[in-house]
């Protein structure tokens, strides 16, 4: 299992631009209520898939870090009991939330990329998936000043965050 470094450098070097971070903070959410108002349909009662999900979830960032698995699974708590609250609306209404949502949520995802520059991090590693709601909890640490080690391993790896896609060195012609 990879560590929490290597799980957030990783993503990250996908998510340097402030923008596609802030459109992060919002999408992933998004897909994540989403899916499990939709995965929540699938069973009886609590017993669904989208409690199973969380499950898994939650096993998966306990082995990368025990104390940031416990954060995560509070937080997949959450948004577990927000996807069973609008499953259990009437199928239009559930439809159109869990629909909107989840595809709402992946717009906001591409337009992040577009500002980026750079291809999601999930194309070229599925665990991105899952890797995006770490990131988003790591980054809101960071930002209230917390984990100050771990955002300076992240970026020393993974660069520091801009506004902005970052610009390409470019040989100097004149010298040619």
């Amino acid at each position: 299992m990879s560590s929490l470094v290597d799980r957030l450098a990783s993503y990250a070097s996908y998510h340097r631009d402030k923008r596609n971070i802030a459109t992060h903070f919002v999408g992933i959410p998004m897909i994540l209520v989403g899916a499990q108002a939709g995965l929540a349909k699938i069973g009886i009662g609590p017993l669904n898939l989208s409690v199973g999900a969380t499950a898994l979830a939650s096993r998966y960032y306990q082995k990368i870090d025990p104390q940031w698995g416990k954060a995560m699974t509070t937080v997949l708590g959450v948004s577990c009991a927000a996807g069973n609250a609008i499953a259990a609306m009437p199928f239009p209404l559930w439809a159109g939330t869990a629909g909107g949502l989840f595809v709402g949520g992946w717009a906001l995802q591409f337009v992040g990329h577009l500002f980026e520059g750079k291809k999601p991090a999930f194309m070229d590693d599925l665990k991105g998936l899952l890797d995006g709601p770490l990131f988003l909890m790591a980054e809101a640490a960071f930002a209230i000043g917390l984990a100050p080690e771990l955002k300076a391993e992240i970026e020393r790896l993974a660069g520091p965050t801009r506004w902005g896609k970052a610009v390409e060195a470019t040989p100097d012609l004149a010298a040619a």
